[in-house]
C-alpha cells in the first residue's frame, strides 16, 4: 500500500502501530520511503484495499470503532440488468452495482485492479467460482443484458488486444484467454454482458471489452458486475468491492436485477447472527461481561444489540469470514489480545500417548513411500457427480450423508477414497508416469447406533497409473504390505460398478499372525480392510 495515504489515514506507523497492527494478525513484512506491505490472510478479503484495510485498524486502535454504515442510492431509470434463461447452462447469475464520483489516477486505477484480481484469485478461487468485471460508465448505455452466445457468434476486441476475434479464438489467443479459458472450454454457450447499444461489454469469467470495459484517468462513474453459479456467495463478493470503492469516496447506487425473481443488489445492510456471553467466555476461558463484549467486537467493526433476552451481532456486509458463534469467539479474542492470555496448568493428570491407529497409519506410509508411491491427501468433502456418477456408481444415491447450507459446491461426505484417487489422476494427465499415489483417510457412512447417527472408518487407496500397469505389479505391492505386517489374505472375485467384470477382487484377511512389530500399539490394532485400485486392474 502506499505509505503516505496510508498514514493520512491511520497515522504515523510508529512501534506503537506496528505492534498493534502486527496483534491484529496483518503481520507488517516491509516498510521502505513508499510503501507498506503487510501479509494478510485469505479469511479477510475485505483488507485487500488500502481503505478497507484502513477502516480495520482504525477500529481495532480505537480511533473509529463500531459497524461502518455504508449508504445505498436507490437504482436510477434504467439502472437494470436482464439475465437471459440461455446463462443458466453455463455461467448461471449475474449481480450489479453502479459507483459514482470516483476520482482516478494511475495509482488509483493499479488499486481498482488489484482488489479485483485478489478477490477473484482468492475467494473466487482462479475465477472458478466468480468473476468479476469493472467497466467506465460513461461509454455504456443501460439497461444491461447477461446472455449467453454461440463462441463463434461471440465478436469483439478484448483487453488490450489489437483486433476483434470470436469467443473461441478469445481462449487459445488471448493470454487470460488461455490462462482461464478451462473454465469455459466444455461449453457450447459463452456468457456474455451487451449494453442497450447491443455493444459486448465482456464475456466473463475470462476477459473485458477493449473498448467498453478499461476505465481511464477520465473516469468518475463505474458499472461493477460479479457473475457466477452460486447467488449468495456473488451478493457478498459484490459486498466487498463495492464497500472498497465506496471507502475511496465513490457513491454506491443499486441495481435492479431482472432474473427468475427480481431483486436489487447491492445490500449492505449488516447481518444479524445470535450468540451468547456464556459460549464466548467458555471458549477463550475468561470472564466477560456484555459491557466488555461489546467495547471487544466494536473493536473488530462489529456491532452489539441486545433484543429481549437475545444478543445480536450485527456482522458488516463485506465480512465473508463470519459463518458461526465460533468465529465471533475468535474476533473478541484477537480484540482481546493474545498477549493478554494468561497460560494455566489444566487440573488434571494424564500421560500422553499417541494413537495406535496413527503408529498404524505411519508404518503403512513408511512402507508405501519405501515402494516408491507418493502420498495424496484429498478433501472429505465430495459432490455426487465426481463421488458417484463419474466412477459409475448410479446406486446408493439417495444413502449419501448431505451438508446442509454447504459454502462450496462440495456439499456431500465422501464414503470411498477411490473416486477422489481417480479425480487427481483426472486432473493430473500432463504429469511424468507412471503415476503411483496412495491415500489413507477417512470415509463416512449412516449408522443408526451411533450418537450422531453417521460413523467413520479409516481406509486405504492405492491407485497405479501407466501404459504398463496391471494385476502383478499391484499384487506385489500388496504382498509386501500384508508381510511387513505379518498378515496373510487372499483374494476372491467379485464386482464393482466402476471396474469391467472379471478384473476387480476382493481382499480378505484370512489369519493375523503374531506380529514383530516392535510397537506393541501394532500388536493390538486390527489392519482394516484396505480399498485398493489400480487403473484397469484390481479394485477392492
Amino acid at each position: 500500500m502506499n505509505k503516505k495515504e496510508l498514514e493520512a489515514k491511520i497515522g504515523k506507523i510508529d512501534s506503537k502501530l506496528r505492534n498493534k497492527i502486527d496483534m491484529f494478525g496483518t503481520p507488517i513484512e516491509k516498510i521502505t520511503d513508499n510503501e507498506v506491505s503487510v501479509e494478510i490472510f485469505p479469511n479477510r478479503p475485505d483488507l485487500l484495499s488500502l481503505p478497507g484495510f484502513a477502516r480495520a485498524i482504525n477500529a481495532f486502535t480505537g480511533k473509529k470503532t463500531g459497524l461502518k454504515k455504508f449508504q445505498v442510492n436507490k437504482p436510477e431509470k434504467n439502472y437494470k440488468a436482464k439475465v437471459d434463461e440461455s446463462v443458466k447452462k453455463v455461467w448461471p447469475y449475474a449481480v450489479c452495482a453502479v459507483v459514482k464520483g470516483l476520482k482516478f489516477n494511475d495509482e488509483k486505477i493499479k488499486e481498482i485492479i488489484d482488489i479485483q484480481e485478489k478477490i477473484t484469485l482468492t475467494i473466487g478461487r482462479k475465477r472458478k467460482k466468480l468473476g468479476l468485471g469493472v467497466y467506465p460508465l460513461d461509454v455504456i448505455k443501460m439497461p444491461i443484458r447477461y446472455t449467453a452466445k454461440k463462441p463463434e457468434d461471440i465478436v469483439f476486441q478484448p483487453l488490450e488486444f489489437p483486433r476483434e476475434i470470436n469467443g473461441r479464438q478469445i481462449l487459445s489467443q488471448h493470454p487470460t484467454g488461455r490462462e482461464y479459458g478451462h473454465l469455459l472450454k466444455d461449453a457450447e454457450v459463452f456468457p456474455i454482458f451487451i449494453d442497450a447499444k447491443n455493444q459486448i461489454l465482456s464475456m466473463p469469467p475470462i476477459i473485458n471489452s477493449h473498448k467498453t470495459g478499461k476505465i481511464n484517468e477520465k473516469t468518475k462513474d463505474i458499472f461493477v458486475e460479479c457473475t457466477g453459479d452460486n447467488l449468495p456467495f456473488l451478493k457478498k463478493a459484490l459486498n466487498l468491492i463495492t464497500s472498497a470503492l465506496a471507502g475511496m469516496g465513490g457513491k454506491v447506487y443499486a441495481m435492479e436485477i431482472q432474473d427468475e425473481k427480481k431483486f436489487i443488489t447491492p445490500d449492505l445492510e449488516p447481518e444479524e447472527m445470535p450468540f451468547s456471553t456464556e459460549y464466548i467466555n467458555k471458549n477463550l476461558g475468561l470472564d466477560l461481561n456484555q459491557k466488555e463484549i461489546k467495547e471487544l467486537l466494536e473493536k473488530m467493526g462489529i456491532a452489539y444489540k441486545k433484543q429481549g433476552k437475545h444478543e445480536l451481532a450485527l456482522i458488516p456486509a463485506y465480512r465473508v469470514d463470519i459463518l458461526h458463534e465460533i468465529d465471533l469467539a475468535e474476533e473478541i479474542a484477537i480484540a482481546y489480545g493474545y498477549d493478554n492470555f494468561k497460560p494455566e496448568i489444566p487440573e488434571i493428570s494424564t500421560i500422553g500417548e499417541e494413537n495406535p491407529i496413527e503408529i498404524l497409519k505411519r508404518k503403512i506410509q513408511e512402507v508405501l513411500i519405501g515402494l516408491d508411491l507418493l502420498e495424496i491427501s484429498t478433501y472429505h468433502l465430495s459432490t455426487k457427480e465426481k463421488q458417484f456418477k463419474k466412477i459409475g456408481i448410479k446406486e446408493f444415491l439417495d444413502q449419501v450423508i448431505e451438508v446442509i447450507d454447504s459454502k462450496t459446491e462440495n456439499n456431500i461426505l465422501r464414503t470411498s477414497l477411490l473416486a477422489n484417487s481417480i479425480q487427481i489422476l483426472s486432473e493430473n494427465s500432463d504429469a511424468q508416469y507412471p503415476q503411483k499415489i496412495f491415500e489413507l483417510g477417512r470415509i463416512f457412512y449412516h449408522d443408526k447406533k451411533s450418537e450422531t447417527g453417521i460413523s467413520e472408518k479409516e481406509k486405504l487407496c492405492i491407485s497405479l497409473c501407466y501404459e504398463k500397469a496391471n494385476f502383478t505389479e499391484l499384487k506385489q505391492i500388496l504382498d509386501y504390505l500384508m508381510r511387513m505386517f505379518n498378515k496373510t489374505y487372499i483374494i476372491k472375485e467379485t464386482e464393482h460398478p466402476s471396474f469391467i467384470p472379471g478384473r476387480c477382487g476382493e481382499i480378505s484377511i484370512t489369519c493375523i499372525l503374531p506380529s514383530v512389530t516392535p510397537s506393541s500399539a501394532l500388536r493390538t490394532s486390527r489392519l482394516d480392510t484396505p480399498f485398493i485400485s489400480s487403473t484397469g486392474s484390481l479394485s477392492e
